[in-house]
């Protein structure tokens, strides 16, 4: 995965963490599972930023998967 990258929610984890500075925790309902987001940049600890239409939030790689382009987006 690299920045610009397109994903989606494939499993809810158990919180999210915002990816502010001063990082905040919400709950897992903020965002359902196959919302679409991008990958904004790599963290340290293992973590991806992703920009959902709610805000952006540090992502484990294991809950989320890129999606692949459309022949139309190419």
């Amino acid at each position: 995965m690299v920045a610009g990258d397109r994903v989606c929610l494939s499993v809810r984890p158990p919180y999210f963490k915002t990816a502010a500075p001063m990082t905040m925790l919400r709950p897992p309902d903020i965002i359902s599972v196959g919302e679409e987001g991008t990958v904004m940049d790599r963290r340290p600890g293992g973590y991806w930023a992703v920009r959902f239409p709610q805000g952006a939030f540090l992502m484990e790689q294991q809950y989320i998967r890129k999606i692949s382009a459309k022949p139309h987006d190419l």
